[in-house]
């Protein structure tokens, strides 16, 4: 299809220059998602000149639907291979803040703003645009978490926050369409068991497919059976037989995913590091080709994003996030500076534009509601631009506010 074409050949020549453009305010999602909302308004003019591809230039294509929600779910396996369950978080409390009071106050602070903002938005369809919206994602702010100028617990922090709370987004995510589904259908029961059985499910074949592999894999390494090349592959393999395998048995796949991810780690160490080697090569192109697929989806809608919509997409990258970040940091003893950085880089990117493909996949139990899908695009697209552009200027003033601090300052401990 011609939307692949444009992609691969943007890949090949965005890696030539790759280097020069990470020293520059210039983001490998900003370049895609751009890309596709261009691809989106030259298609037409390819379709006249080859009207044999009119058929294939659709943006609503399962295959292109499945990529992405494969993407997610490598993706919060491989978060959750990183996360130190023993070690990371019970000696860095930070991510343990943000994530225990800072996202649930931002889902809260989300729908409130929502409700305040368009009042004719349901309580529950309100949840649904707060959760989508409330996980952060790394790839957005990569120069934030790899540069050495900023202290190593802050690095973590955010680098834990956004590797995890996708993750625990997702029975969120259920629970507000069970009970968005409850209020429309005025029925309890399916809902209440809908919202059981996609959480239950997919925690119990997350754990089961993870645990097997934890077992399973270190004595292969140990006996030296299995080549290093293949190592990334058979986690691979237990990331996608988790997800496929919850979604068959009437789970969610990425609750599932998320699961077996931790589940692996806790039975087998260097599992991260393995995952590591897949995701700095293939996961990056996946990733990029959501944000490519992103653009297209996005581009028909945007004559129809209100000044509403666009405000309250400010409001869920500022207010929403910096206040309940602030809230959770109470008692941290970390400087303003330090509060306002973490506060601002939360942006929202991957997670939640597949988090919003879910929503719309649940058309059995609620009806989409297009105000949701606006403020997901609106908000997206804000902060691809804005984290992209801001990224080193707030690393560099961040870096001289941390030079005036002493050894011993929280930041450092």
């Amino acid at each position: 299809m011609i939307q692949i074409l444009i992609f691969l050949s943007l890949v090949f020549l965005y890696s030539l220059i790759s280097k020069r453009v990470e020293r520059s305010v210039i983001t490998g999602p900003m370049v895609f998602a751009l890309a596709g909302i261009g691809a989106f308004f030259v298609a037409p003019a390819i379709s006249a000149y080859f009207p044999e591809l009119s058929s294939i230039l659709t943006i609503a294509n399962p295959t292109i639907l499945v990529i992405g929600e494969l993407t997610l779910a490598v993706i919060l396996f491989s978060d959750a291979t990183r996360i130190n369950f023993r070690g990371t978080i019970a000696e860095n409390i930070l991510p343990g803040r943000l994530l225990g009071i800072g996202m649930p106050l931002t889902i809260l602070a989300g729908a409130l703003v929502a409700i305040i903002l368009i009042p004719d938005l349901p309580v529950w369809e309100a949840a649904i645009l707060a959760t989508v919206l409330a996980p952060t994602d790394a790839s957005l702010g990569a120069a934030v978490v790899e540069s050495k100028l900023v202290p190593p617990r802050i690095r973590e922090a955010l680098t834990v926050e956004s590797g995890l709370n996708d993750g625990l987004s997702m029975p969120f995510l259920v629970l507000f369409i069970a009970l968005a589904g409850f209020e429309l259908h005025g029925s309890g029961q399916p809902w209440l068991i809908f919202a059981a059985q996609q959480i239950g499910f997919g925690v119990l074949v997350g754990l089961a497919i993870g645990w097997v592999g934890g077992k399973l894999i270190p004595p292969f390494v140990r006996r030296g059976w299995i080549a290093e090349g293949a190592k990334p592959i058979a986690m691979l393999s237990l990331a996608i037989l988790a997800w496929l395998a919850a979604d068959a048995l009437g789970g969610n796949g990425f609750i599932a995913a998320f699961v077996a991810g931790g589940a692996l780690r806790m039975g087998y160490a260097h599992a991260d590091k393995h995952m590591d080697e897949f995701m700095e090569g293939g996961g990056d192109l996946l990733i990029y080709f959501v944000f490519f697929y992103f653009g297209l989806v996005a581009a028909p809608w945007l004559a129809y994003i209100t000044p509403t919509v666009w405000l309250y997409g400010i409001l869920s990258l500022t207010l929403v996030r910096m206040l309940p970040v602030a809230l959770s940091m109470r008692g941290a003893k970390l400087q303003p500076a330090s509060i306002l950085f973490m506060g601002w880089f939360g942006p929202r990117g991957l997670a939640s534009i597949v988090l919003g493909l879910i929503y719309l996949e649940e058309l059995s139990v609620i009806s989409v509601n297009p105000v949701i899908l606006l403020a997901m695009i609106a908000t997206v697209l804000l902060s691809i631009l804005a984290h992209g552009i801001s990224a080193n200027p707030a690393i560099r003033f961040y870096a001289r506010r941390m030079d005036k601090l002493e050894p011993d300052a929280p930041e450092f401990a």
